[in-house]
């Protein structure tokens, strides 16, 4: 069923902080907007009507980055001071300080369990940290300069960072190990993170690029230039569909993954913009920037609900567990016809251009054009249809009530049109049959790998004591 795009549209602006406004997250439950500032001060923003904001004072500079805990229980901040601190998001304000970097802490996130978190600094380090001990737990040591971001996979197995010296490293949460490293950028890295699957990761650069690079295959697959100066932050939304951009070319860029393609230009501060964030559920995005304002917005652009197709999907029989979002989203590596596998999008479809106030009507440069009628892949993403909508098409409403049924206008026999829904279903239990192999042999590898390390450190013990006899 085709759907037609609508416009996103600014549904409030929050004024409180006194400068620049530098990161921005929406708690789990979306009923709260956290974001930091250059005046020290952490605001927690009430999103219900006439609720009142709090104001958290205890960093003594400029705070950098934030993030719910996933139970939304707790907010991480860091900050130029050198710490981090847990606070508790009421009016009590309270908070713990965590310190064991020795410059300024770049980022701050909670791992997917709650129980770790993740910092990168100036000191050229990643440091991971124990939620519930309130301890430091190990130091991530290989960049050469200033890292600029750190973030944990879906699954808390890796953990990415980028930093000054123009390199993105992947690294093993268990052996704590760099197990991969993408370069190919003209000036430092400045934000990195996960897809919602986990199976790609996103790189923004001061050389105004984004990049996406496929973890599995190691290869950069999207390779975007829309923004005329260097790209700050982004977000993804948690369907992992759309990709949202902050630019000090003072624009907010919205990306369409699955088409490869840029789909708006959003123009609403004055000045560098310095976070984008995706609320959890997508409803909502909330900018902030030079200019001290909070901008909430309205996503409107997605109108697939992806949690209920998803909750749709694991209530059908399944040969094994429940699908996963790879049971939605196969895993087949997309072949653009770019030159060296990359999409390059240089050219703006749409701009919009608000003021601080929320505007009454939106309209685009160009008319919403309906973009679901084919199945489209790019990062080994498709869509799939709700059966119950697929069921709901099969009939059209006439005037009076009537309904009229979708073979007479196409003149296909419900003879075909049940063949095809079978073959359908047998290709959607294969997605799942092929899901669940790909876990399996990821596990085998695991305990091969486990095998293997042992097999060696018995050898080399064996050596040790031939040594030690002779």
């Amino acid at each position: 069923m085709a759907s037609v795009m609508e416009d996103p549209t600014l549904e409030r602006h929050f004024k409180g902080h006194k400068d620049v406004v530098s990161c921005a997250d929406f708690s789990p439950n979306n009923k709260q907007l956290a974001t930091g500032s250059c005046d020290k001060n952490l605001m927690i923003w009430n999103l219900t009507p006439k609720a009142r904001a709090f104001r958290f004072v205890g960093h003594t500079d400029i705070i950098t980055g934030v993030h719910f805990s996933p139970n939304g229980s707790l907010v991480a901040s860091s900050s130029r001071d050198q710490t981090v601190r847990l606070w508790t998001p009421s009016i009590k304000g309270e908070s713990t300080v965590f310190k064991a970097h020795t410059a300024s802490v770049r980022s701050v996130q909670f791992s997917s369990d709650g129980q770790r978190l993740v910092t990168a600094s100036d000191d050229k380090s990643v440091k991971v940290w124990g939620v519930e001990r309130k301890k430091f737990l190990y130091s991530l040591n290989r960049h050469t300069n200033w890292v600029r971001c750190a973030r944990f996979s879906p699954d808390g197995r890796l953990v990415a960072s980028c930093g000054d010296d123009r390199t993105v490293r992947l690294w093993d949460t268990s052996s704590r190990q760099c197990i991969n490293i993408f370069t190919d950028y003209g000036g430092s890295a400045t934000f990195v993170d996960f897809n919602s699957s986990g199976t790609c990761i996103a790189s923004s650069g001061a050389d105004n690029t984004l990049k996406i690079w496929d973890i599995r295959t190691n290869k950069l697959i999207q390779h975007y230039i829309v923004h005329s100066a260097g790209v700050n932050c982004f977000s993804f939304h948690p369907s992992g569909n759309y990709l949202i951009s902050g630019s000090s070319d003072s624009t907010m860029k919205i990306l369409d993954l699955l088409e490869g393609r840029l789909i708006y230009t959003l123009h609403g501060h004055k000045g560098p913009v310095l976070a984008v964030a995706f609320s959890r559920d997508g409803d909502l995005f909330a900018s902030g920037g030079a200019d001290s304002q909070v901008l909430m917005w309205k996503t409107n652009f997605d109108s697939l609900n992806y949690k209920v197709l998803l909750s749709r999907h694991r209530k059908r029989v399944t040969p094994d567990p429940p699908p996963h979002l790879m049971d939605i989203y196969p895993r087949s590596h997309h072949r653009h016809s770019a030159q060296n596998g990359t999409v390059e999008v240089i050219n703006d479809n749409r701009s919009f251009n608000f003021g601080p106030h929320i505007p009454q009507d939106v309209r685009s440069h160009d008319s919403a054009t309906s973009r679901r009628d084919q199945p489209i892949s790019s990062l080994g993403w498709t869509h799939t249809r709700p059966r119950e909508e697929e069921d709901e098409d099969q009939h059209e409403r006439l005037p009076g009530g009537m309904t009229t049924s979708r073979e007479e206008h196409s003149g296909i026999p419900s003879s075909l049109n049940s063949t095809l829904e079978n073959i359908v279903q047998q290709l959607d239990i294969l997605t799942q049959t092929v899901a669940v192999l790909e876990e399996r042999l990821t596990l085998t590898e695991d305990k091969l790998r486990t095998c293997l390390d042992n097999q060696v450190l018995g050898t080399l013990q064996i050596l040790h004591l031939f040594f030690f006899l002779f």
